[in-house]
């Protein structure tokens, strides 16, 4: 995908618009980080099709929740993510699997303050089809020829590397109507390799990610959340800014719809609707392009679309026993 505010980027990290729909992609900490057993999602991408080098991103989730009997207030996560990339005519693609783990600690007799701390190891490989790519030399000037030689050579068409990842967070509710989230996601501290040349020198730069929530209950039936995102990847850096309300139709359900946007500095406003029910959320967004590349966009950016849903084991119901069988 791309990441930057100028030009797109085929070196640079895959993203999503709606971020808090897929939190395992911005920091390990929000591994577990959940109220429940599990935890599973999926986020789906689709950008540019109006012109021929279109991307399509999928990402996908599962976590689960352990709390050790020896610990009061400690709780672990485990999980995986997935990550699917594809982008232009020679279909470069991207797959990384990540096994990834959190420690949540509650700072605090009332468990109002919680620190996070993750890491995951990712094992990834990108390739692309030569059979699909065109090169000037192949046209004399009256026409073209796909035998004739390209005079480019590939030491391989696909490459795989080993990737790791370190998070930190921390969630603080002040009261009843205001609570805040920040976390960190440090991403390729290895700086693995790129090249499809063989070209140890060309590693994937270190990605720092902050992540920035506040939500504040307006009345009974409204809530305000603010989100923003800076990450930072070499020379390349992204700031994304969110607003939102959701309004809900029943609380003590979570039943509930929103609405908002987003803008990515120089490059896309984002519209945004989300939906909750109990412990189900989902959401779509369209990026609306507003950058240099809008002559071939025609202001068509990306439609995106997420869902995640946490189970919960129900809870074991133990009778009293009572000596009398007519109160049983």
């Amino acid at each position: 995908m791309w990441l930057g505010y100028l030009s797109p980027s085929a070196a640079q990290d895959i993203h999503f618009s709606q971020y808090n729909g897929s939190l395992l992609n911005l920091s390990p900490a929000f591994t577990g980080f959940f109220n429940g057993d599990f935890r599973a999602g999926a986020i789906y991408r689709s950008q540019w099709t109006s012109v021929p080098v279109s991307y399509a991103t999928f990402s996908m989730h599962g976590e689960a929740r352990v709390k050790p009997n020896a610990l009061s207030k400690e709780r672990f996560g485990v999980g995986f993510l997935f990550n699917n990339d594809k982008a232009g005519d020679a279909r470069y693609t991207m797959n990384q699997f990540y096994i990834k783990s959190a420690y949540h600690k509650a700072l605090n007799t009332d468990s109002t303050l919680l620190m996070n701390a993750g890491f995951n190891l990712g094992f990834c490989n990108a390739f692309f089809d030569y059979s699909k790519m065109s090169f000037d030399v192949q046209h004399d000037g009256a026409s073209y020829s796909a035998s004739r030689s390209t005079g480019e050579a590939f030491s391989a068409t696909r490459y795989s590397y080993a990737d790791l990842n370190l998070g930190l967070g921390v969630s603080y509710r002040l009261n009843e109507k205001l609570s805040f989230t920040y976390a960190l996601g440090v991403h390729h501290l290895n700086r693995p390799s790129i090249s499809f040349q063989s070209n140890k020198e060309s590693r994937l730069d270190a990605k720092w990610v902050n992540y920035v929530q506040g939500v504040v209950v307006l009345n009974p039936v409204m809530d305000a959340v603010g989100e923003i995102l800076y990450s930072r990847q070499g020379k390349y850096n992204e700031f994304i800014p969110h607003g939102t309300v959701k309004y809900y139709l029943e609380r003590d359900k979570n039943l509930a719809v929103s609405g908002g946007l987003m803008f990515r500095a120089k490059d896309a406003v984002i519209i945004r609707s989300g939906y909750t029910y109990r412990t189900l959320q989902a959401g779509i967004a369209y990026d609306v392009n507003i950058s240099r590349f809008v002559a071939a966009t025609n202001r068509r950016g990306g439609f995106e679309i997420f869902v995640n849903y946490i189970f919960s084991k129900p809870k074991p119901v133990f009778l009293k026993r009572r000596t009398c069988p007519v109160y049983m």
